[in-house]
């Protein structure tokens, strides 16, 4: 069984950044696409970056220029760096992984909320 533990979400101030990390955790696992969505307030879940294993990376326009989706192969763990935050980043922030088996996990999810 895999899970997966988000943090550093909190409240900033537009204009500003933050990191999310995504701790996944457990055996015979080999993650093949690691992404994170964005649940924003009466929204449904979408996502905002993808990486592949092979390095390929995908952001969404939303976050496009303001993302950078990153991978500690050794801790097992995920980052988001977000800058120039805008109210609308606001959401609960997922981490998901599948892996090479196909089987997906998602975290619980972490609230970001953006505003002065």
């Amino acid at each position: 069984q895999v899970q997966l533990v988000e943090s550093g979400g909190g409240l900033v101030q537009p204009g500003g950044s933050l990191r999310l990390s995504c701790a996944a955790s457990g055996s015979g696992f080999s993650i093949s696409v690691m992404d994170w969505y964005r649940e924003a307030p009466g929204k449904t879940r979408a996502l905002v970056a993808r990486s592949f294993r092979n390095g390929q990376i995908l952001y969404t326009e939303p976050v496009k220029g303001r993302a950078i989706i990153s991978m500690n192969n050794a801790k097992n763990t995920a980052y988001l760096q977000m800058s120039r935050l805008k109210p609308e980043d606001t959401g609960v922030y997922f981490c998901k992984i599948e892996d090479i088996s196909g089987s997906q996990y998602w975290g619980q999810g972490i609230q970001v909320t953006v505003s002065s």
